[in-house]
């Protein structure tokens, strides 16, 4: 039994950090207040709240060969969208599907094909497991959707 607990208290303590970095207010500067910093090889998300502070999310990044680095703004702001993978060739998966992969909410990029969004899979957050999207627990996607406008800056750094 002890053994069964010990175990048990190890994986809880492997587990809990990463739990708790989500939504967790950070020491963070360099960046201007309202700002969103993704830094890829970290898998985490900051919103920069100024004075030196920053809200920490843990994400899910792009995979080896999709993964993409640089700045991009905010373009358009979307509550359960539906989504296909190839639009008129396969099937849309409608909103608030539980098989929709962008999840509660969309921050969409004006560079490319890419967002900041929710998703269907919480175990792929943390990972390197995208097609170069952003990918973030429902609960932290739609709290950042609270904070942020159109227009907000967002760099994703290596």
């Amino acid at each position: 039994m002890r053994k069964v607990l010990a175990a048990f208290v190890l994986a809880a303590a492997l587990i809990a950090p990463s739990l708790a970095l989500a939504g967790q207010v950070v020491a963070f500067g360099g960046y201007n207040a309202g700002t969103i910093i993704v830094e890829t090889n970290a898998r985490r998300l900051f919103y920069v709240l100024g004075n030196g502070q920053a809200i920490q999310y843990p994400v899910g990044v792009g995979r080896a060969g999709m993964a993409w680095h640089g700045r991009a703004y905010v373009a358009q702001k979307l509550v359960r969208p539906a989504w296909t993978r190839e639009p008129g060739v396969t099937p849309t998966i409608p909103g608030g599907s539980s098989r929709n992969p962008m999840g509660e909410a969309v921050l969409g990029l004006d560079r490319g094909n890419y967002a900041i969004h929710g998703t269907n899979d919480p175990s792929s957050i943390g990972g390197f497991v995208s097609h170069g999207c952003i990918r973030m627990y429902n609960a932290d996607i739609v709290d950042l959707y609270r904070r942020v406008g159109i227009g907000t800056e967002v760099y994703v750094l290596r």
